[in-house]
């Protein structure tokens, strides 16, 4: 195969120093400088160059003719991934998520008394309930809502129901604020929520918290589905787990980045 055509820009002593870092991986942790210069296509003399040169910067140790990667190549992927925001880093999780269980999936943040959706990634099935990334629904009618809410101190609690507009908006819609507290204490005791028909009929979904790497909750993740498809049994045994499974990944990419910033929440429309 011909090499591609390069710019005048181009650093071909660049390029060859990152090739000598990706010349390292799961089957090769450990490398003479012989097999480096083979396998990247370099002399002795600039392998050994560009080697003594990543040794020198904290990339690459040497124990005699061998040589490994340090932890400090993972400051090279951390800078990338610092660079995203929640909703960037968390997106891949979600369409994977959806993949396997074949019902939509969001992402949401707390937004004065909201949630706002930040990521979704839906499936081809028509739900009655039109939500985009912008979307906001009063935050303690639905699962993402309660999850987050959950997590807020008593005092908290208490000052956000007592100004919250708790008018039912289908006949299942919680609306007595000890009610509410009680199932806000009872989803912070199982690291879940589901919410079943109170935000619209026929809509029931699951959702669990998302911390960042301090274990402050920062967002949650649902499951929307149609309850004439899915009974609240289905959505524990079949859902919930791989929705956990999620939100771990999610969590653990934030343990690398740190605080991931949160997208500026949309000024989607109350429902």
């Amino acid at each position: 195969m011909p090499e591609p055509v390069r710019g005048r820009h181009f650093v071909n002593s660049f390029a060859h120093g990152l090739a000598v870092v990706r010349s390292f991986d799961a089957g090769h942790p450990t490398r003479t400088l012989s097999e480096v210069a083979r396998d990247c296509g370099l002399t002795r003399a600039a392998a050994r160059r560009l080697l003594l040169t990543l040794v020198d910067l904290g990339y690459v140790h040497q124990d005699g003719r061998q040589f490994r990667l340090t932890p400090r190549v993972l400051e090279l992927g951390y800078s990338y991934l610092s660079s995203f925001t929640l909703p960037e880093l968390a997106e891949p999780h979600l369409e994977q998520l959806v993949r396997q269980v074949r019902e939509s999936s969001s992402l949401c943040v707390l937004d004065g008394d909201d949630i706002v959706y930040v990521a979704r990634v839906p499936t081809s099935r028509i739900m009655t309930a039109s939500i985009t990334v912008g979307t906001r629904f009063p935050a303690h009618v639905t699962s993402v809502g309660r999850v987050i809410l959950a997590h807020l101190t008593e005092e908290e609690i208490d000052t956000r129901l007592a100004r919250a507009d708790l008018s039912p908006l289908t006949a299942r819609t919680l609306v007595e604020p000890d009610a509410l507290r009680a199932e806000l204490r009872r989803v912070r005791r199982q690291g879940y929520a589901i919410v079943d028909q109170e935000l619209e009929l026929g809509l029931r979904s699951v959702a669990a918290p998302v911390r960042d790497r301090g274990g402050e909750v920062t967002a949650a993740v649902n499951i929307a589905v149609h309850a004439g498809r899915n009974s609240l049994e289905s959505v524990r045994r079949d859902l919930l787990p791989p929705l956990l499974d999620t939100v771990a990944r999610i969590e653990a990419d934030l343990r690398i980045t740190g605080p991931a910033r949160a997208a500026s929440p949309g000024t989607g429309t109350h429902r």
